[in-house]
């Protein structure tokens, strides 16, 4: 029996960084960038919400305070155009009422400034690696998706 192997390039994952301070996304978009991601850039929440309308993000890390909009509103702007994408908040202002209006609006992981970019990498890396394992979960063929209290299709061996 020949074994055929497909080679199936990866479709590179899209993050979209927004953020009014300059420093900051330049950093993260560089040190994401070197490690495979194709990064944009937004430096208002009125510019996030047209990119996040027009391309298909896999995550956006978003600052709480921007010049145009809060960011909790943000955070739920995000969610309704595009429902899958993996939402990460930063802030200045690290109030306990922040964090917790951020947690609720959807924010998957809450980080105050400044921000260690390790930390703040891996967590991205790690909540790309669950969002591509529930996108696996969401693929499997019916047959084999098992629900309670019904076995599996078996198939003999010879």
């Amino acid at each position: 029996m020949k074994i055929e192997m497909k080679t199936m390039q990866m479709e590179k994952k899209r993050i979209l960084l927004v953020d009014d301070d300059k420093k900051i996304f330049d950093t993260l978009s560089l040190i994401l960038e070197s490690r495979g991601y194709q990064v944009d850039i937004a430096n208002t929440g009125k510019t996030a919400v047209e990119k996040a309308k027009i391309n298909k993000y896999n995550l956006a890390v978003l600052d709480i305070r921007l010049p145009d909009i809060d960011g909790t509103r943000l955070l739920k702007s995000m969610y309704e155009i595009s429902p899958q994408i993996v939402r990460i908040v930063m802030t200045g202002y690290p109030e306990l009422k922040n964090a917790i209006n951020a947690l609720n609006e959807g924010a998957d992981a809450y980080f105050t400034k400044p921000v260690d970019p390790s930390r703040l990498i891996k967590t991205i890396e790690d909540k790309l690696e669950e969002q591509t394992d529930s996108d696996k979960e969401e693929e499997k063929p019916e047959e084999y998706v098992n629900t309670a209290g019904e076995e599996l299709p078996s198939k003999e061996i010879e």
